[in-house]
């Protein structure tokens, strides 16, 4: 599976406009009603819709209509978030974190194939990308990426966290990675992350959930690491 930054071409916008939110709504709502629309006329009105959400985007984004009408508005049926998977393998107290091919490092994870569970795909990506055999043991936690991770995207997606025990194999040459590495959490905040991907308050995140008995899933909220007096 190719990761984010091959299979998907990022559409950036400024935090302070607005422009890129209209959009999206714009294009959900001619997306729907192309669905569920019946009229001829409600469904060209649909369409003249989701062209005008196109081209907001490339004039905000300098990306052609015609790209923009590829990546953006090529869906059918009601639109909902993409799914994303991130996976926190431990070894001796260091979380496993994959190089990118522009060596950035990331956890191991991907988009959610169509026809593969989201149980299924941590697994699938971690093999895919470290070579690694796991079981997942939890959900750390489910976010709305736009509230972490920048740059924003003109589609919603779902990021879910997941810690991971490891039970057999070992890195592998794929085009994804070119390497895998352990690394302590203080290592960590040396590093030049995927910032698109993981950010640093998530790393530590998946840290904080790694010592933490009975981890409780986090569900779409700004996590903020608890303070060593905290920890206890």
């Amino acid at each position: 599976m190719q990761n984010e930054n091959n299979k998907n071409e990022t559409l950036k916008e400024s935090k302070t406009s607005p422009w890129l939110d209209w959009a999206v709504k714009l294009q959900a709502i001619a997306q729907a009603g192309l669905t569920y629309g019946k009229d001829v006329y409600d469904r060209e009105r649909y369409e003249q819709i989701r062209d005008i959400a196109a081209e907001m985007i490339s004039l905000q984004s300098g990306i052609s209509k015609e790209k923009v009408v590829d990546l953006f508005c090529s869906e059918t049926g009601y639109q909902t978030p993409k799914l994303d998977t991130r996976a926190a393998v431990f070894q001796d107290g260091k979380i496993l974190l994959v190089k990118e091919n522009n060596g950035t490092w990331s956890l191991p994870g991907g988009w959610v194939d169509v026809d593969v569970s989201v149980h299924d795909n941590i697994i699938k990506e971690v093999k895919e990308e470290s070579g690694l055999d796991v079981t997942v043991d939890t959900v750390i936690a489910i976010q709305d990426r736009e509230k972490h991770n920048q740059p924003v995207y003109a589609w919603k997606v779902c990021k879910v966290f997941a810690l991971c025990s490891v039970v057999g194999g070992s890195f592998e040459e794929n085009i994804e990675t070119s390497e895998s590495r352990y690394f302590s959490e203080e290592e960590t905040s040396k590093l030049k992350l995927a910032e698109e991907k993981n950010n640093m308050e998530q790393i530590h995140m998946c840290f904080e959930a790694a010592r933490t008995p009975n981890w409780k899933t986090q569900i779409c909220l700004l996590y903020t690491s608890p303070s060593p007096r905290d920890r206890g």
